[in-house]
């Protein structure tokens, strides 16, 4: 897993959906009994995703959104160079 990527995306949650960072480890439930995020929160997390890696999430599969770890491996799988 890189580090930087999941730190970032990480970040980017915490700031953009307010989620307590304390509250949220990389393999936290996001759309779980952990955080309980929503579908609302899943275009923001798509945006985010695009805005810091250039990475399209739009119509990825629901799995891809469980964790951290899972957008990790998402982001890196699909962002260039």
């Amino acid at each position: 897993m890189n580090n930087e990527i999941a730190e970032k995306i990480k970040g980017m949650l915490v700031e953009n959906l307010r989620i307590p960072e304390d509250e949220l480890e990389y393999d936290s439930e996001l759309f779980g009994d952990d955080i309980g995020l929503d579908s609302i929160d899943s275009i923001e997390i798509i945006a985010g995703i695009d805005e810091l890696f250039g990475v399209d999430m739009t119509g990825a599969d629901r799995e891809n959104f469980q964790t951290i770890l899972t957008l990790t491996s998402f982001v890196e799988a699909h962002k260039e160079g």
